[in-house]
């Protein structure tokens, strides 16, 4: 990858697929009790950053049951996305 700018994108993307992660391991530790005061930045970090993007993908996804496949579908994207772009990915 010669472009700078596509290398750019490429980490920014991989950046917010281990952001998102992060919001899911977050939400086990949530669903299970709460998260430890030294983790709540970070929780709250994660969640400003990601919530956008999971709220726009949520009104279109269906939950089933108990669990919400947006985060799922955004994964996918990013991957799809990263493949196309010659970035590698992190899926």
């Amino acid at each position: 990858m010669a472009n700078p700018l596509l290398e750019l994108l490429c980490v920014a993307l991989s950046v917010y697929t281990l952001v998102l992660f992060g919001r899911v391991i977050l939400s086990w530790v949530q669903a299970f009790g709460r998260v430890p005061p030294a983790l709540a930045p970070i929780a709250d970090f994660t969640y400003r950053v990601t919530e956008p993007l999971v709220a726009l993908v949520r009104r279109y996804v269906p939950t089933v049951g108990m669990l919400d496949l947006s985060v799922l579908v955004i994964f996918l994207v990013l991957s799809i996305v990263q493949r196309a772009l010659g970035c590698g990915g992190l899926l």
